[in-house]
């Protein structure tokens, strides 16, 4: 379907054009006609299937084409990190340009200056609020932002902001809007907290579901059976091996994010980190200098396992194994982009096995499983895991058997 045919205001088609886009994404095929039609909408798509445009066009259609208050906040987008926040204005800025529709991003980890700034936009009233729930929070308790002329509430990445421990902040913001809304809730995944937040939240809403797609062909996805101690070395080594352009290493909390990063910058690698401890800026600079090519490695936490569009990137470590496959699939997906080829290997310690067993059950089939390098001595044997199964792919490394680690071709 081209954008062509959903019946957007002329401007926004501009900046469409602009833009590039031509035809639309699968869920923004099935989103856009209802949110235009005002039904509130409930949507579980995965980053990479077009959802921010999917919210973002028919937005835009609705405050360009429609009657609004100017000196209100007139729609409020809510999103688990200031990454995401970044990368949502990004976007509006560009298929916006032609348009009259002003907007502000508002997340914590910025000085005074950007606090006033954000202030002056909250009181004098603007069109679209991009914001993450806690510097809300901040805002609404000094007692100047008014809600009462909003007209809708987007939630992106719902799943995500109740892992976080945001639900209560998102009831808190919600009681200052008034109840005629409409409501947008974009979630990767639905568990039970989500639709109990969906009933809270949404009138008679229309479902729409992407099923979460399997990883590209062209990602060779592999894995090595290791003890907690053998991380950082076999990591070490294998980077040691290949020449490898874009690096991202993704650990499952900031201390793992911290000790490799600093253990990879003493052995003389290239690299950076992201994670909660670094201030905006820094992390904004350490994320500007990868896409860029200054560092070659990033370590990173899975606050860049979304809704962050990082290209060329040939290698993706998992360090950590994800918690469950969904994860997995989105922190490999950052790689083998735009039909490229890409390599994906995971690290799986005795106590992370049945978490990998329950990935390999999502993608359909066992990953396969490499020998560690003979100097580093055996790993784990899989048949002590507690759950007494040997993984499908741990004894004959799938199809092609075990494989040794990959070296330079000389």
């Amino acid at each position: 379907m081209y954008f062509t045919e959903f019946g957007f205001h002329d401007d926004l088609l501009d900046g469409i054009d602009a833009m590039g886009y031509t035809t639309a994404t699968p869920v923004q095929e099935q989103v856009i006609p209802p949110i235009i039609a005002g039904r509130d909408v409930i949507a579980a798509a995965q980053t990479g299937t077009g959802k921010t445009a999917a919210f973002l066009l028919p937005l835009l259609h609705k405050l360009t084409s429609m009657p609004h208050e100017d000196y209100k906040i007139n729609a409020m987008i809510i999103v688990p990190t200031r990454e995401l926040a970044v990368q949502i204005a990004q976007t509006l800025e560009g298929i916006s340009y032609y348009t009259s529709v002003s907007f502000i991003s508002v997340y914590g980890g910025t000085g005074g200056a950007l606090f006033a700034n954000e202030k002056k936009a909250l009181t004098s009233g603007v069109d679209i609020v991009i914001c993450t729930p806690g510097r809300m929070i901040s805002h609404l308790n000094m007692g100047y932002v008014k809600l009462d002329g909003l007209k809708y509430l987007i939630l992106d990445e719902a799943d995500r902001m109740l892992d976080m421990g945001f639900l209560d902040d998102i009831v808190k913001i919600t009681s200052y809007m008034p109840a005629n809304r409409q409501n947008l809730l974009f979630s990767a995944t639905m568990p039970p907290g989500i639709r109990k937040l969906a009933k809270t939240i949404l009138k008679d809403p229309a479902e729409v579901n992407i099923a979460i797609s399997k990883p590209p062909e062209q990602i060779l996805q592999e894995a090595y059976l290791v003890h907690d101690a053998q991380k950082i070395p076999l990591i070490k080594y294998l980077l040691r091996q290949k020449e490898f352009a874009s690096i991202l290493v993704f650990c499952s909390s900031k201390l793992n994010v911290k000790q490799l990063y600093d253990d990879l910058r003493r052995s003389g690698f290239s690299v950076g980190q992201i994670q909660s401890d670094l201030e905006q800026e820094q992390r904004e600079q350490v994320l500007l200098d990868f896409k860029s090519k200054k560092l070659k490695i990033l370590v990173a936490t899975d606050i860049l396992s979304r809704g962050i569009d990082i290209e060329d990137i040939d290698l993706v470590i998992n360090y950590d194994v994800p918690h469950d496959g969904e994860d997995y699939i989105h922190r490999i997906g950052r790689t083998a982009r735009a039909a490229t080829n890409g390599t994906a290997l995971t690290l799986i310690s005795m106590k992370e096995y049945g978490k990998f067993q329950k990935i390999e059950a999502l993608l359909g089939k066992p990953v396969t499983k490499r020998e560690l390098p003979a100097e580093f001595g055996p790993g784990p044997d899989p048949t002590t895991a507690h759950t007494h199964q040997k993984s499908r792919g741990s004894g004959s490394g799938g199809k092609g058997g075990k494989r040794k680690p990959f070296r330079n071709k000389k």
